[in-house]
């Protein structure tokens, strides 16, 4: 196969060969345990400098105690941080859940809001978050840019830009709607796995034949 020489002929041709190497529906894809928005929401908050076992390692409480944004909303901050100590930052993890809770409770009757322009006005929440609740959990667009698809973006030469925002609109027009959440999960599982930080493993990756740095000094 010619090996593509666009942005967007690159993006479209990495799709194809990670769908084949990451298989299934967004809701497979992502790491994050889950049973609704509200979880996946919670979740998400929790995710932000710690990895997702650990976060799926506290959620089953979390969940327990606290099954919706009504009873979280209502939770004494030091029950919250500690259930939620282990994944770091707790203080600001609490404050945030609690404060999206509220949020949600009084602003949105209590259902995880769908538009983005709602979703951005909830404490705790970025385009990220929302973008990841959209995709996976309600079956909406979005591309949610974290540190990995910000690094293969680069390495894949999809983008120059390098401002999480400036990114995840620059790679839209290159997936289609329906695919965005599941580019972008599956962008991050091949840098978990695959295009390490670091030392990528060129060697063992599916999109070497045509990736601008394979090979290439980090």
């Amino acid at each position: 196969m010619a090996r593509p020489r666009t942005p967007a002929g690159r993006a479209k041709r990495t799709h194809e060969l990670l769908a084949e190497e990451y298989p299934g529906t967004a809701v497979d894809l992502c790491e994050l345990d889950h049973r609704n928005p509200f979880e996946l929401l919670a979740a998400t908050i929790l995710s932000a400098q710690t990895t997702d076992a650990r976060v799926n390692m506290v959620t089953p409480h979390l969940f327990a105690r606290y099954p919706d944004a009504a009873s979280l909303a209502a939770a004494n901050p030091a029950d919250v941080e500690e259930i939620v100590r282990s994944t770091g930052f707790y203080k600001n993890k609490a404050k945030s859940l609690i404060g999206m809770a509220r949020a949600i409770e009084e602003r949105f009757g209590g259902e995880v809001p769908t538009r983005m322009e709602d979703w951005v006005t909830v404490p705790g929440v970025g385009r990220k978050t929302a973008n990841v609740v959209r995709s996976v959990a309600q079956g909406l667009p979005g591309l949610p840019v974290d540190t990995h698809v910000l690094r293969l973006s680069r390495r894949l030469d999809l983008t120059e830009e390098t401002d999480p925002v400036k990114v995840e609109h620059a790679l839209n027009p290159m997936v289609p709607a329906g695919e965005r959440g599941r580019f972008s999960l599956r962008l991050i599982l091949h840098g978990r796995r695959v295009c390490f930080a670091r030392k990528p493993a060129c060697d063992a990756c599916v999109l070497a034949s045509f990736c601008p740095s394979a090979g290439q000094p980090i």
